[in-house]
């Protein structure tokens, strides 16, 4: 596990998952802060089979089976369980197989909106219902960068080198040409190939995960703190933290996002594709 070489000072940088590590940092007074979230979305969602009365997410409330993991019981599912109606009757275990699922249509699973519906429609031979939670109220931040406070007071031209890296970097993978980055990902992972990178990258623009919202306007790697806010108070509700628990001016800093880095350079790069005028 990295997590515990960030504030040990072994890394300085760690991509992680979303607010609730950002909330058990500050909660556990571990002196590491976000300074950017590259997914406006949680990729996390939930998947049904087609023609079994699941039309909207109030539905999946509804399932007999819910294939769910132990992780996820005590995180985003207490969420559900407060606000959306879930009950715990529903659970059954998830190991990462698809097979129960696969083989129980009345049931419905968790899974990444853009990993797990490629694999149902390989192995299932159908193109399963994905209801993103981000969707339905679910409003964390995901795929966050920290940094130690320390870095962020003392090397900030590090810290802001680091984050205006990583978002162009984005801006390029999802707009422009893929081709080097898609060879290193094949090379790392011989179990990948290109068909499945290219069905993942459409959902992932075609859901919004990295560029929707906020990163339209400010650009990817956007943030609020009235977001920040309102996915706190969700958590509250759900029972994952007491009010006042968490100090949320330590969460996360905002002096190096929010400056539309990037937007003008995706502009030029959706022109080019279109084979327009050049952006000035």
């Amino acid at each position: 596990m990295n997590r515990p070489l960030l504030p040990a000072g072994k890394i300085d940088f760690l991509m992680t998952g979303n607010l609730l590590h950002s909330f058990d940092n500050v909660k556990n007074g571990v002196p590491v802060i976000t300074v950017a979230s590259l997914f406006q979305k949680d990729p996390q969602a939930l998947m049904a089979h087609p023609g079994q009365g699941y039309k909207t997410f109030a539905d999946l409330k509804r399932a007999p089976v819910a294939y769910i993991a132990k992780d996820a019981q005590f995180s985003w599912w207490a969420w559900l369980k407060a606000e959306q109606g879930f009950k715990d009757e529903q659970l059954r275990p998830y190991n990462y197989n698809l097979g129960p699922f696969l083989a129980n249509a009345k049931s419905i699973q968790q899974g990444y909106a853009v990993e797990e519906p490629i694999s149902i429609q390989k192995q299932g031979g159908f193109t399963p219902l994905t209801f993103l939670l981000a969707d339905h109220g679910y409003s964390t931040y995901s795929t966050t960068i920290e940094t130690r406070v320390e870095t962020v007071q003392k090397k900030p031209d590090l810290v802001k080198r680091f984050v205006e890296a990583s978002i162009l970097g984005w801006v390029h993978y999802l707009y422009g040409d893929r081709r080097a980055a898609d060879a290193l990902i094949l090379k790392d992972n011989p179990e990948m190939d290109q068909g499945t990178i290219d069905q993942s990258v459409a959902l992932m623009k075609s859901l919004g995960i990295v560029d929707s919202g906020d990163s339209l306007t400010q650009g990817i790697g956007a943030m609020k703190p009235e977001r920040i806010r309102d996915f706190y108070d969700k958590m509250v509700r759900a029972g994952l933290y007491k009010p006042g628990e968490v100090d949320l001016s330590k969460v996360a800093t905002f002096q190096f996002v929010n400056h539309g880095l990037g937007l003008d350079e995706k502009k030029r790069l959706l022109q080019k594709q279109a084979g327009g005028p050049k952006a000035p």
